[in-house]
């Protein structure tokens, strides 16, 4: 991943409505969400649905198909890993990380 799709990822996911649609389509695994499901999900009227949508589209994050005819949304699941991986990538500087399960005990302490 480069550094410009890195940004546009998470530049899509800096947006409260836009963070809440991604959560759900993680959730919601690679069957998706129909769109008038995530409005209602969400309780956001449908423009400002298909704005938000074609935000994360747009970004890489997630993918949209056509089934009859409703839009279905689900993540992309690659492009998330690609992600993580891409602010991970130096993580550490080389030497070995604290499972993540000590790091969440010493933030809770």
């Amino acid at each position: 991943m480069q550094a410009g799709q890195a940004i546009d990822a998470l530049g899509a996911l800096a947006q409260e409505h836009r963070l809440k649609l991604f959560r759900l389509l993680v959730q919601a695994g690679a069957e998706g969400m129909a769109a008038g499901d995530l409005a209602r999900a969400i309780d956001i009227p449908n423009s400002s649905l298909s704005f938000h949508l074609g935000h994360l589209t747009r970004s890489g994050l997630i993918e949209q198909r056509r089934v009859g005819r409703s839009l279905i949304y689900s993540a992309d699941y690659r492009a998330m890993d690609r992600l993580v991986a891409y602010l991970m990538e130096n993580c550490c500087g080389g030497a070995g990380c604290a499972p993540a399960s000590a790091t969440l005990e010493k933030e809770s302490a």
